[in-house]
């Protein structure tokens, strides 16, 4: 089977400003062991601190509990064996040596000849043997080495293929590859070397790193580096969710990975990272299973003609139809459905239309959002013998607020202006100013609140209720609008329609 190493905990921390907690990293282990299910994890980078040594010594400790240390990884380097002594103290049992895969790394960022980085590698090697730890090889720069020195390349390879190594890691370590360029390397160290075991480690700085990842299967390498969530140094590695899809259905290669747990660990290390999953992600985004368009609801009505294979259920998610200007019955209707609400023909077109009115002011209407605007448009209906025409009010620092209004009576319009003490305040003494001039009664304010349907977000709907007194009869009347005010002025003119016939 193919095995799936995740890195997230080394190189997706080298993503910048992020940095995990000992307990942070601690969880996300467990959570890729045990629920995710991958096969190795690499975890750290050996000698960087105090603080590192004891967070893999605990690490190590919950592994060896759970026969699990076989798949944990620290990168190492060649040190004469101190990053082996560190591993082996913290009690793991792998190490990722960082060599040179590219001749310009070694001469000009060593200063070694090809032959010199050979028998270091080689006396690493044997130490690793000493200490009974595992040898995995990073061919650091291996895309441009195969680029720009192909022959050096080989000349490693030829050096070490028959040494105690369980992998060889080929990295793109700077994101040069394209698919094309990444098959065609692959496709060379397979043919040149098919006994042994590589790795294919993608950076996504063409946006291409799933795509090699993809080509780097197809052509044969045994293992891929993923992070949760694109996590790593500049533009990120190859993303878990995205490689893992690709590969369960474009390429029908099974693998060890619990699908449905993959947006439960993505939004975990969303939240440790602090590095926040874009809404249109594949696979993990919050937008990325929600329909907007109301012909594509219809079409999921009619035998699923908008699904592909990525069925939301899959990953621990579910389909959602957002509610807004282009949403149609059909849209509706799904999110009705899933309240349990049943609506008359006539009262979906109702709601539909007003749903269409807010989608204008509002990006999306939620699902919760919807009972509000059902209860407002069915429960409060009136005969309309009362119209707010137009209104236009003035907020000024230093000034008092001002108001137009233009309201249509029986047919008839009517407009004036007033200053007030608020907005709200202004609107009804302009109101009743013209109420007072066509000897008109008017109601008593008795309570004004604003409700905000659940949700926090910054451009909700807003519910302002009033409760008004006529004639001795107490009533409330409800406004829905994004808009405060707005919602008040709503909330009056059903007011002003409401005791026009008592």
């Amino acid at each position: 089977m193919l095995e799936i190493m995740d890195t997230t905990l080394r190189d997706g921390e080298q993503t910048s400003g992020v940095s995990f907690s000992g307990q942070e990293k601690l969880n996300i282990a467990r959570l890729l062991l045990n629920d995710l299910g991958v096969n190795r994890i690499e975890i750290a980078s050996a000698r960087v601190s105090n603080g590192e040594f004891k967070t893999v010594k605990d690490i190590a400790d919950v592994a060896i509990a759970t026969n699990n240390i076989d798949k944990i990884e620290i990168l190492g380097f060649i040190d004469n064996g101190e990053s082996i002594k560190w591993i082996h103290e913290a009690g793991c049992r792998n190490i990722n040596l960082l060599t040179k895969g590219s001749y310009s790394h070694v001469t000009e960022q060593l200063r070694k000849t090809p032959e010199q980085h050979l028998e270091d590698i080689k006396r690493e090697i044997a130490i690793a043997q000493e200490y009974g730890i595992g040898v995995n090889i990073y061919l650091e720069d291996w895309s441009r080495g195969m680029s720009n020195s192909e022959d050096y390349v080989y000349f490693l390879m030829d050096g070490l293929h028959n040494q105690p190594i369980k992998r060889f890691m080929l990295p793109d370590t700077l994101g040069i590859l394209n698919p094309h360029t990444t098959w065609k390397f692959c496709r060379k160290m397979i043919n040149r070397y098919p006994e042994l075991h590589f790795d294919f480690h993608a950076h996504n700085d063409y946006d291409l790193a799933v795509a090699n990842t993809m080509v780097a299967v197809e052509v044969g390498v045994k293992g891929i580096h993923l992070t949760i969530n694109g996590l790593g140094e500049r533009a990120g590695n190859a993303t878990m969710s995205s490689v893992i899809a690709v590969l369960h259905d474009q390429l029908k290669i099974r693998t060890s990975i619990r699908e449905d747990q993959i947006n439960n660990v993505s939004r975990i290390v969303e939240g440790c990272s602090g590095q926040l999953i874009s809404s249109n992600q594949p696979i993990i985004g919050n937008n990325v299973f929600t329909q907007c368009a109301g012909i594509h609801a219809d079409g999921d009505n009619k035998n699923n003609l908008y699904y592909n294979e990525l069925i939301p259920e899959r990953f621990g998610r579910q389909r959602e139809y957002a509610l807004g200007k282009l949403s149609g019955k059909a849209n509706i209707r799904k999110n009705i459905d899933a309240l349990g609400i049943q609506l008359t023909e006539e009262q979906m077109r109702i709601i539909t239309d007003r749903v269409i009115e807010l989608g204008d002011k509002k990006e999306i209407i939620t699902q919760s959002d919807l009972p509000f605007i059902i209860n407002d448009v069915i429960h409060n209906s009136t005969e309309q013998k009362i119209e707010i025409v137009r209104f236009h009010s003035s907020i000024s620092k230093g000034l008092r607020p001002t108001a137009t209004v233009r309201i249509r009576i029986n047919g008839e319009e009517y407009e004036d202006t007033s200053a007030g003490k608020g907005q709200y305040h202004a609107f009804s003494k302009v109101l009743w100013k013209i109420y007072s001039k066509l000897a008109k009664p008017k109601p008593e304010l008795v309570n004004y609140s604003v409700a905000i349907p659940p949700g926090g977000r910054t451009d909700a709907l807003v519910q302002t209720i009033i409760t008004w007194k006529f004639k001795e009869k107490v009533f409330k009347t409800h406004g829905l609008d994004v808009d405060q005010v707005e919602a008040a002025v709503k909330a009056t003119e059903k007011m002003l329609n409401i005791i026009e016939d008592l």
